[in-house]
């Protein structure tokens, strides 16, 4: 009887000393939460068969490039577009490179093509290729489309929040900004354009069942993006052989680790369902929620991050709380990426967003105490206002649509916002035809330690 009396008074002091709030979000920490141990033991791991795969690709295409090294870098019209990579070549000021070679396309072979073309030589490879085209018995296709129809539904809300939350706020990661810095990829002349690749891989990942399934654009997208990792890893870890100074691997992990990848997942989906959809006034249902952490988890599985964390809803949240507890320390490398990730999208298509108001929708979803951790500026209350009137346009919208099965249908299959988004990553891609060829990872060198001045240009 005085159990049962002091029972629900002994419950409540636990969860007061279980209970967290981390950058505004608040969640009670439980024993099926990650451990810092475990944490650090994903930091430490990475990707076997990809890294043991990369190697073998890059010797392929080492011989390839030999063998065709006197013959002009044209490339022939006959020449599928999804296995070359046409890069803009930017030249730093001061660069002593003749104007004539400035902007000339440079065409690197397709990892996955290569993949592709080359598995049945190679054990190594076939193991990968097959493990890729198996598709794990808990995947299931109806539920899988059911989650790219949910990022359809609520389509604007998700880009926003992938912009704002997911990646800028992202940025806050200390320990995962040192590799991005020495990929280059967040620098402001080229910060927009990675965006928008990102973009174009979430698209692609979203677009249709067919595109996600074996041999589809987002599933040939996902094993690009899974290879370059393993391409980057590899030269982070070399360069820190040759190099100690340049990439601490016993502080900061292995590059692109288990739990990065697992982190950047997180981003995609939940971060988006418990952060930045509630932030902007959208609640889903479960259903939706599990459609859609479904989808991710079989992208997980595609670009080789562990899929344990994804299987139910429940472990998705819980690996989200871990990670803001013990990763997200922003950093004056955090502070510089943040800054330039704004400057990228300032008075750019297809809106022209000014500065003051993609400030005031990192502040809407993030919270001033991390936007001030990563110097972002606070503006006045006319921008504050834009955000809100956008806020409440969006939940009408959405709660509108999904009431009614016929709007709903129309919305999903017409998405006006994507539409655009998907042109001007489009025009972004060098005018690629074949819109599934992305490039998400620059391969770092000793060029790639980068500093502020760099950076912000």
């Amino acid at each position: 009887m005085l159990s049962q009396f002091f029972w629900p008074w002994i419950r409540q002091r636990r969860n007061a000393a279980d209970r967290r709030t981390c950058w505004g979000y608040t969640f009670y920490l439980t024993p099926e939460h990650m451990t810092t141990e475990e944490a650090d033991r994903l930091k430490q791991s990475s990707d076997d068969l990809a890294d043991r795969a990369y190697p073998i690709l890059a010797e392929i295409t080492s011989d390839s490039s030999k063998r065709s090294a006197a013959l002009p870098a044209v490339v022939p019209e006959t020449t599928a577009q999804s296995d070359v990579l046409v890069e803009d070549k930017v030249l730093p000021p001061g660069d002593s490179v003749a104007h004539a070679d400035y902007g000339k396309p440079k065409v690197k072979r397709d990892l996955y093509a290569l993949l592709r073309d080359n598995a049945a030589s190679d054990p190594t490879l076939n193991k990968l290729w097959t493990q890729v085209n198996s598709v794990p018995e808990w995947v299931d296709w109806e539920q899988i489309a059911r989650g790219q129809e949910v990022f359809y539904r609520y389509g604007g809300p998700a880009l926003m929040g992938l912009a704002f939350q997911s990646l800028l706020g992202g940025m806050g990661a200390g320990r995962v900004v040192e590799t991005l810095t020495r990929t280059g990829g967040f620098s402001t002349r080229v910060a927009r354009h990675r965006l928008l690749e990102t973009t174009q891989h979430i698209l692609q990942c979203t677009k249709s069942l067919e595109s996600l399934q074996p041999g589809g654009e987002g599933f040939a997208s996902s094993i690009r993006v899974r290879l370059l990792h393993a391409a980057v890893r590899t030269s982070i870890m070399q360069l820190a052989v040759e190099n100690p100074g340049y990439y601490n691997v016993s502080a900061l992990g292995i590059p692109i680790n288990d739990l990065d990848c697992i982190a950047t997942i997180i981003t995609f989906s939940s971060s988006l369902i418990w952060i930045s959809f509630p932030r902007q006034g959208i609640f889903i249902s479960k259903q939706e929620a599990e459609d859609y952490i479904a989808l991710w988890r079989y992208v997980a599985y595609l670009t080789g991050t562990p899929t344990d964390c994804f299987e139910t809803t429940e472990k998705a949240r819980r690996a989200m709380e871990t990670l803001m507890l013990y990763e997200v320390n922003p950093t004056e490398t955090s502070k510089i990426l943040a800054h330039n990730v704004i400057e990228c999208l300032a008075l750019q298509p297809p809106n022209y967003p000014s500065r003051e108001y993609l400030e005031a929708f990192a502040r809407w979803l993030n919270g001033n105490a991390l936007c001030d951790a990563l110097g972002i500026g606070r503006p006045g209350w006319y921008c504050w206002s834009l955000v809100a009137g956008q806020v409440m346009f969006s939940m009408w919208m959405s709660y509108t649509t999904r009431a009614f099965k016929g709007v709903d249908r129309r919305k999903i299959a017409s998405d006006n916002v994507l539409a655009r988004i998907d042109s001007v990553a489009e025009l972004a891609l060098c005018g690629c035809a074949a819109k599934e060829f992305v490039d998400l990872s620059p391969i770092p060198d000793l060029k790639d330690r980068i500093t502020s001045v760099i950076l912000i240009d």
